[in-house]
């Protein structure tokens, strides 16, 4: 007998395009390797690349990122974010922070942009730029929507359907487009206010954490702040520290 998931629908380029709406161009793959090299490959300004089953997917550090057919929504967005250069590092945090938006009051944020629900991964986040066009950024989104708890890599991880929140895929890809384009809009007009809309979504401040830095190096402290530009403030047993990447590993609550 099929498993309720074999029924899994497939993505329309039709309906995907009505979600976006007019200022979005959709370019839906029925299989891909990574969107953000497809989108890479020919960017526009407003391009979405779109994979129905993403089988070559990165997260940070070239980790590879694989879901099966029809349980994720996995896309590329290219924009020009109408930031100065210095402001860039922001990227990150304000796509993450969308994403949180627009799943729903329940979702939070591990620095610098992974999107929690009860405090398990449901979505990852990849930004690159556009060699050839510096303006121009490449915002990578996978989220896990239909997952079972045996198709999800890690124990870490939950999907949408997992946590009691089942969503169309075609329904979320509008709302995240349309909570991208306000949040980005936001940034660029008011970032102080943005920072501020981050830190009260954050899963991160006020814990103790691990950051595990390049080198096999990590360090330990309690997150005090977000900066302006998007860096972790951590006081830690040598002082204050103020990184700019890291892996966080979430410790122990608050006392």
């Amino acid at each position: 007998m099929d498993s309720p998931r074999s029924a899994r629908s497939p993505l329309d380029e039709a309906a995907l395009q009505d979600a976006a709406g007019p200022s979005w161009r959709v370019r839906l793959h029925t299989e891909a390797g990574s969107t953000n090299a497809l989108a890479a490959a020919a960017p526009e300004d407003h391009l979405v690349v779109v994979a129905d089953h993403q089988q070559a997917g990165r997260g940070r550090l070239d980790r590879e990122w694989v879901t099966p057919p029809g349980a994720a929504l996995t896309f590329s967005a290219v924009v020009d974010p109408g930031l100065e250069i210095e402001r860039w590092p922001l990227l990150p945090l304000v796509t993450g922070y969308a994403v949180a938006r627009a799943i729903g009051g329940f979702a939070t944020l591990k620095w610098p942009n992974d999107v929690l629900v009860d405090g398990l991964k449901v979505c990852g986040i990849l930004i690159e730029g556009v060699a050839a066009h510096s303006s121009l950024a490449v915002l990578g989104i996978g989220i896990n929507v239909d997952q079972t708890q045996a198709e999800l890599p890690v124990p870490t991880a939950t999907s949408l359907e997992l946590a009691g929140h089942p969503i169309d895929r075609t329904r979320l890809f509008g709302d995240v487009l349309g909570s991208l384009q306000a949040s980005l809009g936001h940034l660029v007009r008011h970032p102080d206010l943005f920072a501020n809309q981050y830190r009260d979504r954050s899963a991160t401040l006020g814990r103790d954490v691990r950051v595990e830095l390049a080198g096999d190096r990590s360090v330990e402290g309690r997150a005090v702040d977000i900066d302006a530009v998007g860096r972790l403030v951590l006081e830690s047993a040598d002082g204050t520290l103020t990184l700019s990447a890291g892996d966080v590993v979430h410790l122990r609550l608050p006392e």
